[in-house]
């Protein structure tokens, strides 16, 4: 690996996270620091530049190879060439998120728990995000009118039990905010969980402080989930931040997209979520990548992410074995022969935990092989799906 300048900051500065937050990496000239950005890497910085932000913080720039165009942190964050190339799909809210949502961003697609996000900010925008539509959007941020409609809106549906922190990235808040939305939580009687989703402990861990643990260990049960997606990024500052959670009676779970390229491979999940349970972290779930316009040179056939799973069952320690699921407008559906029928040509048909079929655009690539392939089933008429069309769609272009 080929060293490149990085940073003027001194240790204290580097170890800040509000530092790493204030000199994230956006600019190609800023890039150049700690990458030698590729022609191709170069061209889609410009083509996406009205369509998805990108912004890395210096802490996660200097664990990319800065000659590897393939290095797996790399691809997570800085735009690539496939980002602008014609995809099947267009769409931008895949699970109707927008639907499901009573009051601005809460999403309530579930009878007993919602998706609260509160933010729209995030430390990085990850290339393959659910949220493309929001994240780093002005117009998604939430004003502290806006999250107090969301907790009247809690307190007035007493079936919601559970409630997720999300965005964008609830731990951009500060200590101060955060302990006041979690104790108007913990005021709701019939709220029993909280939790919160959140990318900080791998993108910036300097984040994860003995301040903000003792906020979060006031207002337990608190849970956090995670979002590892490669070996590499279990750094002993992510390793750290992970194990002060534990210390304080924080439960983590890791939330992996299986995505083409980056750990689609038995070997990178089954180190990745070995080198996870060695941190105190459970492996929770595998994600489907969802079909988000542009991001098909990272999405992988459904086959493989079962392929994998077999490989992991019995060859490692049970808890070391997350779920693999798809997430649908129905829920999440775990992707076992329970719940997965077949495959309908370019469409894996599913049966969803609600007993809706749903039938999930997967095509497989040219010359593709599975060791286990899926039966051939026939679509059936009217099944709910994601609508697809020829390979045509430019992200950021009209159908």
């Amino acid at each position: 690996m080929t060293a490149l300048p990085q940073h003027n900051a001194s240790d204290a500065e580097w170890n800040d996270w509000r530092w790493q937050m204030r000199h994230r990496v956006s600019t190609a000239e800023a890039l150049e620091r700690y990458i030698r950005p590729t022609a191709d890497e170069r061209h889609a910085i410009e083509a996406t530049a009205d369509v998805f932000r990108w912004t890395i913080t210096p802490y996660y720039a200097s664990l990319m190879d800065p000659v590897d165009p393939a290095c797996p942190i790399r691809q997570h964050v800085v735009p690539q060439a496939g980002e602008v190339a014609p995809d099947i799909v267009g769409v931008v809210d895949p699970l109707d998120e927008v639907g499901h949502s009573p009051v601005k961003n809460l999403v309530h697609n579930y009878p007993d728990k919602v998706a609260f996000c509160v933010t729209s900010e995030c430390a990085v925008y990850c290339r393959y995000c659910l949220r493309k539509r929001m994240v780093g959007d002005a117009d998604f941020m939430m004003r502290k009118d806006e999250l107090r409609e969301g907790l009247a809106y809690l307190r007035a549906t007493p079936a919601i039990r559970d409630v997720l922190l999300t965005g964008g990235d609830p731990l951009v808040f500060s200590d101060a905010n955060l302990d006041w939305l979690l104790s108007e939580l913990r005021s709701i009687p019939h709220i029993e969980v909280v939790r919160l989703g959140s990318r900080l402990p791998v993108v910036n861990p300097m984040r994860i402080t003995d301040d903000l643990c003792a906020v979060l260990a006031r207002h337990h049960p608190v849970w956090l989930n995670t979002h590892f997606n490669h070996p590499r990024e279990l750094t002993p500052e992510a390793v750290a931040a992970c194990e002060r959670l534990a210390d304080a009676g924080v439960p983590v779970g890791n939330q992996t997209v299986l995505l083409a390229g980056i750990n689609d491979d038995a070997d990178t999940m089954r180190a990745l979520c070995e080198r996870l349970v060695a941190a105190r972290v459970r492996p929770y779930y595998i994600y489907q990548a969802q079909l988000i316009g542009g991001t098909a040179h990272l999405r992988t056939p459904i086959e493989t992410g079962m392929d994998i799973m077999r490989r992991l069952r019995g060859h490692t320690s049970g808890f070391a074995v997350p779920t693999y699921v798809l997430d649908t407008p129905d829920g999440k559906v775990p992707l076992t022969r329970d719940y997965v029928l077949g495959r309908a040509g370019d469409h894996v048909l599913m049966e969803t935990t609600r007993g809706t079929l749903w039938a999930e655009p997967n095509p497989l690539p040219p010359g593709f092989e599975s060791a286990h392939p899926l039966p051939e089933v026939g679509m059936p008429e009217g099944v709910r799906t994601v609508p697809t069309g020829a390979p045509r769609f430019v992200y950021g272009e009209p159908a």
